[in-house]
């Protein structure tokens, strides 16, 4: 399939190239870290990796206001490289996916310290970087330094599965998504060529209902011509998620504070800010409260993680002990979202 498709691609390459690139011109979305299409100023790289690093696995709405916040606090990578860990962890609270946001001082502090503050300019420079892998470091280096890389997220997955028609299912298909949409990629423009796949995959070839009719690339899309279009890409059905229990204690003194732990550097939501806690195990715990008191039971929330589901029991007391005490208005913002519903449950 790979072959038969890259050597078809030549063609009409140019003419696919330059629909897009009209239709990125006149209907690019408008977001802050982005400048305008052909802009002859390039966006700052510090602003591209650090979108990039907070749109994996995360919308475009949601990490909007976390960008702003971040781009107001800390303008440079300097001013983030600085920045104390718990506070970086506590803006990132909401986001999600935690290891990111270590990773993402890591790499700051190395830019701003080995570097003198200068992102390089090349994918393999920016691999080196503490925790930049090869969909960051392309990103980077095409929309910030406009070189010529092969930039693929999930959303030009869907657009180049869909344009050549690929029947492997995902995730085996990605090195033959990957070898595809490179075939696309040249020397002009390539950062607005990275950003107008993205677009038409978030705009117009979306996951669900693709609008076929108003996509500039229709007429050389396999997907189009089959009349099946929402059928790719195909995908390997997941397992099921597994579930775990446990149990979250909140303690509050009477006087509006709330007991706070700061978990383990490593694992789950590593350095953050949590409620304590019970184990995570595949059945319901039986563990002990951290402090004796009143307790009393609160109900249960669920929270989908990555690699599987948690139930958490809640109980709720009022007490004292030698915890982190932080006033409950704060704790609803600096916590990670599973303990705020637990927080919120606890009311």
């Amino acid at each position: 399939m790979t072959a038969v498709a890259l050597h078809q691609v030549a063609p009409y390459r140019d003419a696919l190239r330059a629909a897009l690139l009209g239709w990125y011109d006149a209907q690019a979305r408008t977001l802050p870290w982005r400048a305008p299409p052909g802009a002859n100023v390039r966006t700052d790289p510090y602003r591209v990796w650090l979108s990039e690093v907070m749109l994996q696995q995360t919308t475009v709405p949601h990490a909007t206001p976390y960008f702003l916040d971040f781009t107001e606090r800390w303008p440079t990578v300097g001013d983030l490289a600085a920045v104390a860990d718990a506070d970086l962890m506590a803006a990132w609270a909401g986001l999600g996916y935690y290891a990111r946001a270590r990773n993402l001082l890591a790499c700051a502090r190395a830019v701003a310290g080995r570097r003198g503050g200068v992102f390089p300019d090349t994918e393999a420079d920016l691999l080196a970087l503490p925790g930049v892998g090869v969909y960051t470091a392309a990103a980077v280096a095409a929309i910030a330094f406009d070189r010529e890389a092969n930039v693929v997220d999930g959303n030009v997955e869907r657009v180049v599965s869909r344009l050549f028609a690929v029947e492997t299912p995902l995730p085996a298909s990605r090195p033959e998504l990957r070898t595809l949409a490179g075939s696309l990629v040249t020397a002009n423009r390539p950062g607005d060529w990275a950003q107008a796949l993205m677009d038409l995959g978030a705009t117009v070839c979306r996951p669900r209902s693709p609008a076929c009719l108003l996509c500039p690339v229709s007429e050389w899309c396999a997907a189009y011509r089959s009349g099946q279009p929402e059928r790719y890409p195909l995908k390997t059905k997941k397992a099921d998620r597994p579930r775990r229990f446990g149990t979250a204690w909140v303690l509050r003194d009477g006087e509006g504070r709330v007991a706070l732990v700061q978990r383990s550097d490593k694992g789950l939501l590593g350095g953050m800010l949590g409620l304590p806690t019970s184990d995570w195990t595949t059945t319901p715990p039986g563990a002990a409260p951290p402090v004796a008191a009143d307790w009393r039971d609160a109900g249960a929330i669920d929270h989908v993680f990555t690699h599987f589901s948690l139930t958490l029991s809640v109980q709720a007391a009022e007490g004292r002990g030698d915890f982190i005490w932080m006033p409950e208005v704060e704790a609803l913002k600096a916590l990670p979202t599973v303990f705020r519903k637990a927080l919120e449950k606890a009311k």
